[in-house]
């Protein structure tokens, strides 16, 4: 052979060899998210439906719980995607011709970008539906029972459905852009899922808007509810008092049910009481934190939330008058650039870290915010109580809004890192009126939401302060009858 073909054979083997590199770097990465997911699952599955008699249930409810961990760690992958690549992109740049970081490099992130799409689509479009009519069926009328007869019938309901969201989507593009309609019918691959994906995720972009600035709002007082308080803000000896006498007067009334002439509800009562046992040992050791951790954690803590999310709404602010300032501000796609070159923040690596640090901490605001809301608050798992229907409600949910994060953040001008791969072929991204009124929108309703709930705990907060929430209530028929009284004498 030839040195030419040498030279050929050794860049073959060299893009075979970064071929295999980034399979197996990207096999462990899911593999590491699929085991902490399956841990975090066990924790709020219904351990009934799990030793049920019935072999059958408990081996579909099985099935369908891996395929929940499936899309759960993709919606885990969605949510570091973002990160990972600005993080990826300051390393290279810092590091540029580090031996140990030749793994990293635009073509693993491209590659991440694309695994994540496609299996968010996966799982929205196939897994999740047949999870759940997985778990509903029961098999058809005359057929042998057994988890075949349900394989069957899941897959006859999956294929209507299917053709049902395959046409309604078609004929939404149709009315749209008639000749991209028939560009779906001809490449179905490289136009209809990622214009059904772009659809999906303008849906969850929505209920991030709704989502995120109710969260930003509730993230204080969840704070507040986990850390130990100064005592100026509680009186931890008075809360202690009143559980311990609660706690009493039902041990009293459940020993004694004959001394009520009314029938009581005993495992009601028993419920309660151990409620308030729970709450009581939390108080406890609430009571023994530490000076530092009473007087230092929580103001810190409120400190840093106050921060961030004046900082969140202040970009967003910036990003407005950028974007009618100038329209190049737009998020676009970067689909053929490399990383590694330029830094996507002005302040360099700590910009990059800020820039991580604000996603991660809207992401969680918009997680809150999604389980405070009155529309989606029967979603909330519960430990070890979680129906299967429940928890397939809730991964679909999750990874409606982690697939949904990216873009997000990117419209909101959190980053100024271009969304790779098919995230960037939304056809609503370059829409000037849409980006201009999706973030005025969210600084609208993020300073509502928060300026509401400011000014409702500083009020909440003298009233208990002043001791004025323990004053007697008037009563609203004294005055009335007094008067009447002296009108007949």
């Amino acid at each position: 052979m030839e040195a030419a073909d040498y030279e050929v054979l050794s860049v073959r083997e060299q893009l075979f060899h970064e071929r295999v590199r980034e399979c197996i770097i990207s096999a462990l990465l899911f593999a590491t998210l699929y085991i902490l997911c399956h841990i975090f699952l066990t924790r709020f599955k219904k351990p009934a439906e799990f030793t049920t008699v019935d072999d059958e249930d408990a081996t579909v409810n099985k099935i369908a719980l891996e395929l929940c961990t499936f899309t759960l760690a993709v919606a885990l992958g969605a949510v570091l995607l973002l990160p990972f690549s600005i993080i990826s992109n300051e390393v290279l740049l810092s590091l540029p011709r580090n031996y140990y970081i030749q793994w990293l490099n635009g073509s693993l992130i491209h590659g991440l970008w694309n695994l994540v799409f496609l299996f968010s689509n996966l799982s929205l479009i196939f897994l999740m539906p047949f999870a759940y009519f997985f778990t509903e069926s029961e098999g058809f009328a005359g057929s042998r029972k057994g988890v075949l007869g349900r394989v069957y019938e899941t897959v006859v309901m999956l294929l209507l459905l299917t053709l049902l969201v395959l046409g309604m989507v078609w004929v939404a593009s149709a009315i749209v852009d008639n000749k991209a309609s028939r560009e779906s019918l001809y490449d179905f691959w490289e136009y209809y899922l990622p214009y059904l994906y772009s659809c999906i995720s303008f849906l969850g972009v929505l209920l991030l808007l709704v989502c995120t600035p109710l969260g930003l709002a509730r993230m204080f007082s969840v704070t507040g509810k986990l850390l130990v308080k100064p005592r100026l803000l509680e009186d931890l000896e008075e809360q202690l008092y009143c559980s311990a006498f609660e706690e009493a007067a039902l041990t009293h009334r459940i020993c004694n049910p004959t001394s009520c002439w009314l029938p009581l509800d005993m495992e009601l009562l028993h419920r309660q009481v151990l409620a308030l046992q729970t709450q009581r040992v939390l108080l406890e050791k609430r009571r023994k934190a530490s000076a530092w951790q009473r007087n230092l954690g929580y103001p810190l803590a409120m400190l840093c939330l106050l921060v961030l999310t004046g900082l969140s709404v202040l970009i967003v602010a910036f990003h407005i008058l950028e974007l009618l300032i100038d329209e190049a501000a737009m998020p676009r796609g970067m689909q053929d650039a490399s990383l590694g070159q330029v830094s996507f923040s002005k302040l360099g690596s700590f910009g990059a870290i800020i820039q991580v640090v604000l996603i991660f901490y809207l992401m969680v605001s918009s997680v809150v915010g999604f389980y405070s809301s009155p529309l989606f608050r029967g979603l909330r798992p519960r430990c070890h109580d979680t129906a299967m229907t429940q928890i397939i409600g809730n991964c679909v949910c999750l990874l409606v809004l982690s697939s949904a994060l990216p873009v997000f953040s990117r419209t909101l001008g959190l980053t100024r890192f271009d969304l790779l791969g098919d995230f960037g072929r939304f056809n609503w991204l370059g829409n000037f009126y849409i980006v201009f009124l999706y973030n005025a929108a969210f600084a609208g309703l993020s300073t509502l939401c928060l300026v509401k709930t400011f000014t409702a705990a500083v009020r909440a907060e003298l009233i208990r302060a002043f001791g004025l929430d323990r004053l007697p209530l008037p009563v609203s028929g004294f005055p009335r009858a007094s008067r009447k009284s002296q009108h007949h004498q």
